[in-house]
């Protein structure tokens, strides 16, 4: 029996229920917040406190044991020159991405005025705005890699085949594995050679991904800048 096999379970809904199951591995605080950041892919214990404002490194720790435990995420020692550990999502964990997808379709109209005590990073954004992106790709048969400048900072998204980011194995902000699904992913940072960039501002980023905002009313009305020559720069300018 492994060691996280024999590590305590923690207090159950003990309902038999498949709702209630998921919230035991996934609904105490920070858990689905922590997947969030995992989706961009592997992450060392410092980046994930760095974009977890507010979170102690107490509690993040016991999170990501509990997330060892129930086999959503595992972690590796980065080969050479790197010689780090990072934290990664499971298949399993990668399947909660569908998850987070209705949840930020649901909070967003809480997103309408800003509070000053937020904290914002600009992959936060992801999310919410992989499906609209990945329906205009879809739309034209268009693949390939997006990438998203804010004033808050650059994330990049994958649509279809190949990969969203380095391929360098030691490196743990490489995105190139399957950080989402149906072909979907994303990555933090800057995009190698993307096919497709958009620029924007935060706001009509969170109204696009909200829904209130359509992609091809944004281009039009100079809210969104989008940059390239591919065809899947082209279905977004004309999405």
């Amino acid at each position: 029996m492994s060691r996280l096999r024999r590590m305590p379970r923690r207090r159950s809904y003990d309902q038999y229920c498949s709702a209630a199951r998921a919230l035991d591995a996934v609904g105490d605080r920070w858990t689905l917040l922590i997947v969030r950041e995992l989706l961009a892919g592997p992450r060392r214990y410092t980046d994930l406190h760095a974009d977890l404002p507010g979170v102690s490194t107490d509690v993040l720790a016991s999170r990501l044991k509990d997330m060892e435990r129930d086999e959503l995420a595992t972690r590796r020692k980065l080969p050479p020159p790197a010689a780090a550990v990072v934290y990664e999502l499971t298949e399993r964990g990668r399947g909660l991405l569908p998850v987070l997808t209705a949840l930020a379709r649901w909070g967003a109209p809480a997103l309408e005025e800003r509070r000053p005590t937020d904290a914002v990073r600009a992959h936060w954004f992801a999310v919410p705005l992989m499906p609209v992106l990945a329906a205009c790709g879809a739309g034209a048969g268009a693949e390939g890699v997006v990438e998203v400048r804010l004033d808050e900072g650059v994330f990049h998204v994958r649509l279809g085949g190949g990969p969203s980011g380095p391929s360098d194995p030691s490196d743990p902000s490489d995105s190139s594995g399957p950080a989402g699904s149906g072909g979907v992913a994303y990555g933090d940072g800057p995009a190698d050679a993307p096919d497709a960039c958009l620029v924007l501002d935060a706001d009509t980023c969170r109204a696009v991904g909200a829904g209130t905002l359509a992609l091809a009313d944004g281009v039009r009305d100079g809210r969104i800048e989008v940059a390239g020559d591919s065809a899947l720069a082209k279905a977004l300018r004309g999405a």
